[in-house]
């Protein structure tokens, strides 16, 4: 072989060398992105794990207690019918004189677990008559609440008020 061919196969062996570290390092970078990548994703993964965790230790108070007085499934009106005597029997023993009623359309939308039966009412009395009534309305255990309230002076009496309210009572649909 004659030097000139052994300073080529050098060259070509140089050459190869280099283009395969090239190659190698290249394929060391993108796996190092991809480790890295992973990593990130799975601390990301982690934290959301023990966000979740940590929620889910304050939540379960409240999970406790919505299995604890879930409703009976019941029938839309008969939801309805009960909240309207329910309102106008307490408004009765709290000394207010009812001025309208008017029942507002049941929020059932489909696939909510929780529909919502309403009741617009308007009533005449004193502040403290007013305060009792919304005492007895207003019962979370009871999925109860008067959600609208708008009060306004009488117009007749200045020791009396007329008061608008919207009372809602969530409860579980029947399934047929």
């Amino acid at each position: 072989m004659s030097a000139r061919e052994k300073k080529l196969l050098i060259f070509f062996a140089i050459a190869g060398f280099a283009i395969l570290n090239f190659l190698a390092f290249n394929y060391a970078q993108a796996t190092r992105l991809k480790v890295n990548a992973a990593r990130d994703d799975a601390r990301q993964k982690l934290a959301t794990a023990e966000t979740y965790r940590d929620s889910s230790e304050q939540v379960s108070d409240q999970m406790d207690w919505l299995s604890e007085h879930e409703p009976e499934p019941a029938a839309n009106q008969d939801v309805q019918t009960t909240l309207q005597q329910f309102a106008e029997t307490e408004a009765k023993a709290s000394g207010l004189t009812i001025k309208t009623q008017k029942p507002l359309p049941t929020d059932a939308t489909a696939g909510k677990h929780y529909h919502r039966a309403k009741l617009q009412i308007t009533v005449i009395g004193t502040e403290e008559s007013l305060y009792r009534w919304f005492d007895h309305l207003n019962m979370p255990d009871q999925f109860r609440i008067a959600s609208q309230i708008r009060l306004s002076p009488d117009t007749t009496d200045d020791t009396k008020i007329d008061c608008t309210a919207t009372i809602e009572q969530w409860f579980v649909p029947k399934t047929s």
